[in-house]
């Protein structure tokens, strides 16, 4: 059993599938899941995987920010891009993050983006798993 202190548990309890409904035990997340693609109201894993990796990335910068006394601008965004595939090999996914650090030098936002990839718990989950791409846009 590993030494690291649990600072969080999401427990989250899913039926239907991809066709189901999500819900959070504390009732804060409470969604319709669709296939990809098809017709529905409902979001999709894709979906919330982009979602929780460029949050959690967005996390990880302003901690590696700090670390440099830097602070970073307000108007920062990450636009995540999260791809189901199909091939020979069964499904697959790969995801890419464009980070838009506006205001903030271009190398100075290169090494921000960077600490923050080898410190997210998101990028170290997915690191050598799925093929990724992060960049400062």
């Amino acid at each position: 059993m590993s030494a690291s202190k649990t600072l969080y548990t999401a427990h989250v309890h899913v039926v239907g599938g991809r066709e189901g409904a999500a819900r959070s035990s504390d009732g804060r997340l409470d969604i319709r899941l669709s296939t990809p693609g098809a017709p529905g109201a409902g979001t999709n894993p894709e979906q919330l995987f982009a979602a929780g990796w460029s949050a959690c990335f967005e996390g990880a910068m302003t901690i590696a920010a700090k670390a440099k006394g830097v602070t970073l601008p307000e108007a920062l965004a990450i636009d995540a891009q999260v791809e189901l595939r199909l091939g020979d090999d069964g499904y697959t996914l790969a995801a890419r993050l464009d980070v838009h650090v506006p205001g903030l030098d271009p190398e100075s936002a290169r090494q921000i983006i960077e600490a923050a990839h080898r410190t997210c718990p998101y990028s170290r989950a997915v690191k050598g798993n799925i093929e990724t791409v992060v960049a400062l846009a």
